[in-house]
């Protein structure tokens, strides 16, 4: 795959653009460099207004059957239709920031195929357990893949120009934290939290999981490990990634599942992060991890630990604000302000 071209001399441009406005020169921070940031990436001095759209992948996992969660499987499938619904977290985010909005079943265990308002691309019911076996078949991981790479073009097509990956999945912090520590080489105990409100005892036994699942493919290939410990769901979000790095459209990473679908794409393509932004540290323990392995800094800290692409969409007005600044204040030329170098 080819990455799109990053237009750095249009980040120079933004940059001395922004050095013209009416205010001290790097008074506005971060907001500065997210503006010039996509001037490079648009390959426009000023940057368009972001029209956002936002999939959310599902997807069962097999490792729930050694109780990592707090919650059955069967809410995987219960919260898609709310999903489908309009009546979950992402659904008002994504209205009250004007994003469009897909559900994706990659890999949920019961069957939503009746189910209006939903993408049905079921890959297969769940992944098996990932302790002792491959998560998915080879051919299986790259369908879902496929699936991600798919809903990222639709979505460009039809004029998105930032893409989000969500994700709702139960256990999937437990497979998700097996890809952190492979990628990052940090230990079990560094990257496992608490998940979905797991006790401190159950957050042994992830730990305990992850150290066994990570031991079992330990001769195992980079390229071979998103199949071996991850989700369906993870692999279409790397997929969405990496279809919107090949496309020339900006990512908001979201949270630790976005995270490390994140890696498994940077393992596919390492040019990919090039086109991500962090939106936010959650309460998870290896985020921070996984974002410094990718070399991303997050703009906020929400003490979030929700999923479904919430942080990520949380912080699309704020990159629409350092867009509309850089682009609608006045230059101090055209305000008739006295520049403290004239």
């Amino acid at each position: 795959m080819t990455i799109a071209v990053i237009h750095a001399e249009k980040e120079q441009r933004a940059r001395a653009h922004q050095d013209q406005l009416t205010k001290p020169r790097g008074a506005l921070g971060r907001l500065e460099d997210i503006a010039c940031w996509f001037a490079a990436r648009q390959g426009k001095e000023l940057p368009d207004p972001l029209q956002p759209h936002i999939a959310v992948f599902a997807g069962d996992h097999g490792v729930c059957d050694e109780g990592v969660s707090a919650y059955p499987s069967v809410v995987t499938g219960e919260m898609v239709k709310n999903f489908a619904r309009g009546g979950a977290a992402i659904n008002v985010l994504a209205r009250q920031i004007g994003a469009t909005l897909a559900v994706v079943d990659v890999g949920v265990m019961v069957d939503l195929s009746g189910i209006e308002g939903i993408e049905h691309n079921n890959v297969r019911r769940g992944t098996a357990n990932l302790l002792h076996e491959a998560a998915m078949g080879e051919a299986e991981c790259l369908a879902a893949i496929h699936t991600g790479r798919r809903i990222a073009c639709e979505a460009i097509a039809k004029g998105a120009n930032l893409l989000i990956a969500g994700d709702m999945g139960i256990g999937n912090t437990t497979a998700s934290a097996c890809l952190i520590c492979r990628f990052s080489g940090a230990t079990a105990d560094a990257v496992v939290g608490f998940g979905t409100g797991v006790d401190s005892h159950g957050r042994q036994v992830k730990v305990d999981i992850v150290s066994r699942a990570l031991a079992r493919i330990g001769n195992c290939p980079d390229e071979a490990v998103l199949q071996q410990v991850g989700g369906l769901e993870i692999a279409a979000m790397a997929g969405f990634y990496l279809q919107a790095a090949e496309a020339g459209v900006p990512v908001v990473v979201d949270g630790f599942i976005a995270a490390a679908a994140a890696l498994a794409a940077r393992v596919m393509e390492p040019q990919v992060t090039g086109w991500m932004l962090a939106s936010h540290v959650s309460r998870e323990n290896g985020h921070h991890i996984a974002l410094n392995t990718l070399g991303l800094s997050p703009m906020i800290d929400f003490g979030m630990r929700l999923g479904e692409g919430s942080g990520a969409a949380l912080v699309v007005p704020l990159l629409q604000s350092a867009i509309a600044l850089h682009n609608e204040m006045a230059t101090f030329a055209s305000a008739g302000v006295t520049d403290k170098d004239e």
